[in-house]
């Protein structure tokens, strides 16, 4: 039979847990309102028993282990949900400011000033010699590129922007990273008797998980996952070794971490992300696609040309498109300006070799066609054609042999008055620039003047390309969205624009020309294919494609939205605090130590009365 003693010891064990229960359940208390905190029980167990007659007694309780309500499947899928609705919501919220500059459906923007520019054009052709009109169209012109230009400033901002913010979240990812390796380590170390809970440093720890998948969705590998069963049957914790991967390489091993390298050493500053072993061996990181660096990623673009320009995402396909569009307008114009006469031509600066093919060239938009050179006299009359032809081996040096060739262009048996007599072709390789001129000063003199006219089929503007390619008498300025502008002469002066083809009164041929564009079909490059539409008809599909997809990011985040309120609430209802709860568990608390109290007394008091027997 066990003695008055050993009943002392089960009272005391009895007043240590209740006190152990208090204090646990005060530290739930206190944290409440502590974020990523998980509550706390304390697991007891009864002590060995002593064997006696007529068999065992109890020998009180012992306190095996404090352990944290908590559930890994739970939280990884709290993990999921989070860096999920991260990148939803960044990518929506980043698409409806994209949005916001194709204003469009308004009935404002570039497709209206588009309209204003056809229109205008079509009220020079109803009066081609008026020059309140001239300058009207030039104001229209000018409009027209400004917002186009203003457009494609705003999505490069917001391109540069996100690349900004590319470096300070990398710079928190490595951060959060180093964190979590030195808690690793001070659990390690905290755990190392195999007995304690590092409850807190493991809340800590879920916590800055949390914030890991919401900026770069990182997986986090801590198996194999056992089961407290003590606790409750439905709550687990990871119990193995610690892995943090990022786009398929380990940013953390347990107690040691690998930070994410991040460059901008190239022409565009574009941030890079890589990896580098320990060999000093580099790796790109391009297979980031959940979380806050995901959405930035997939906006931005993650693979890169030679320049460190983006070859994809969303922003990068949204300013090519806006290129592609204003290079076809720009060019489509210009190749049908060339059709005006005038006294000489002179290209944009072009970066191609005088020997090397035009077809090589195919970024600029050679096509193998042909163009005529018509010299016109001072009535106006046709004096001189001459088909030059574009094909796949044809370079500057031989549109300047067949400018150049002594054949007679007239049939007329006279082989002084044909276009090799009246005109030269020169390119200067040094500085990329084509010209056509007059051989002698005294053709301008005489009220000669000249046209490029694109040779074209069924209407189409299917010719060589060759002035919307080099912009040898141009309209437009520039070559893409950013640099379209109105020539600089014609802004100089609006009277000198010409919407005739030959040089006399009422001429409207290349006005009509320029109204017929908007109506023209032209190859479009879009996404890794091309389309074949209108000048309206791209730009819509253009907008469309912006609208479409911020249509899509805002059904995703409230897909995500609602998945994540959902999964947010199971978790907290097993992590979180209830001050209810815990305020129950107190007095339970509190009338076991009392309880416990009420045997230890009792005791005393039989103690006393065993002394008083001897006494």
């Amino acid at each position: 039979m066990p003695s008055l003693f050993n009943t002392l010891g089960i009272g005391y064990s009895g007043l240590n847990a209740a006190q152990a229960g208090v204090s646990v359940t005060s530290h739930n208390i206190a944290n409440a309102e502590t974020e990523g905190y998980s509550r706390q029980r304390i697991v007891t167990s009864t002590s060995s028993p002593i064997d006696g007659s007529p068999g065992s007694y109890g020998n009180g309780v012992n306190i095996t282990e404090i352990v944290r309500i908590f559930d890994s499947f739970t939280h990884d899928r709290y993990v999921d949900a989070s860096e999920n609705k991260e990148y939803s919501s960044y990518m929506r919220s980043t698409m409806e400011e994209l949005s916001t500059y194709f204003p469009d459906i308004d009935g404002v923007g570039v497709k209206s000033d588009l309209q204003n520019y056809f229109n205008m054009w079509q009220s020079l052709a109803d009066t081609p010699d008026n020059s309140a009109i001239k300058m009207a169209l030039a104001e229209d012109t000018k409009v027209l590129a400004q917002n186009i230009s203003y457009t494609s400033e705003q999505v490069s901002n917001l391109q540069s922007g996100l690349n900004d913010q590319v470096k300070s979240y990398v710079d928190e990812v490595n951060s959060i990273a180093r964190d979590i390796a030195d808690l690793n380590k001070s659990i390690g170390l905290a755990e190392s008797d195999g007995i304690a809970n590092a409850n807190d440093l493991r809340d800590k720890r879920n916590l800055l998980e949390q914030s890991l998948a919401k900026l770069i969705g990182a997986d986090v590998f801590d198996h194999p996952i056992s089961t407290n069963l003590t606790v409750n049957t439905n709550i687990a914790e990871p119990d193995g070794n610690y892995v943090i991967m990022v786009g398929g390489f380990n940013i953390v091993d347990g107690a040691t971490y690998h930070p994410i390298g991040i460059d901008n050493d190239n022409a565009s500053g574009s941030y890079e992300l890589y990896f580098e072993r320990q060999d000093k061996v580099t790796f790109p990181i391009t297979d980031i696609k959940d979380g806050k660096i995901g959405a930035l990623m997939e906006l931005r673009g993650s693979e890169f040309d030679e320049n460190g320009t983006p070859t994809n995402g969303v922003l990068q396909d949204t300013i090519r498109n806006l290129d592609e569009f204003a290079k076809g307008l720009i060019q489509s114009t210009n190749n049908t300006y060339a059709a005006s006469s005038t006294t000489s031509m002179r290209s944009n600066e072009l970066t191609v070799d005088e020997n090397n093919a035009l077809a090589n060239y195919s970024e600029l938009g050679f096509s193998t066609g042909s163009f005529n050179l018509v010299m016109y006299d001072i009535d106006g009359n046709e004096v001189a054609s001459r088909e030059i032809v574009i094909d796949t081996t044809t370079t500057m040096n031989d549109i300047e042999t067949q400018v150049a060739l002594n054949t007679d262009d007239n049939n007329d048996n006279n082989a002084l008055n044909d276009i090799d007599d009246y005109l030269a072709f020169s390119y200067d390789n040094i500085h990329g620039i084509a010209s056509i001129s007059f051989n002698d000063t005294k053709f301008e003199a005489q009220g000669y003047r000249f046209s490029l006219v694109d040779n074209t089929s069924d209407g189409a503007a299917s010719g060589s390309n060759f002035a919307g390619a080099t912009g040898i008498s141009r309209y437009f300025d520039g070559n893409d969205a950013k640099s379209i502008d109105l020539n600089l002469a014609i802004k100089d002066n609006p009277s000198e624009i010409r919407p005739f083809q030959e040089n006399i009164p009422g001429n409207n041929t290349v006005a009509l020309n320029m109204v017929q564009l908007q109506f023209e079909r032209f190859d479009y490059a879009l996404g890794s294919g091309s389309v074949n539409d209108t000048v309206y008809g791209y730009y819509d599909t253009l907008v469309t494609e912006v609208g479409s997809t911020t249509n899509a990011m805002i059904s995703l985040d409230d897909t995500y939205t609602a998945q994540f309120s959902a999964i947010e609430l199971e978790y907290q209802s097993i992590s979180e605090v209830s001050i209810d709860e815990e305020l129950t568990n107190l007095i339970k608390y509190q009338t076991a130590y009392g309880a416990a109290s009420k045997v230890i007394t009792t005791v005393d008091e039989m103690l006393n009365t065993l002394l008083g027997i001897k006494r």
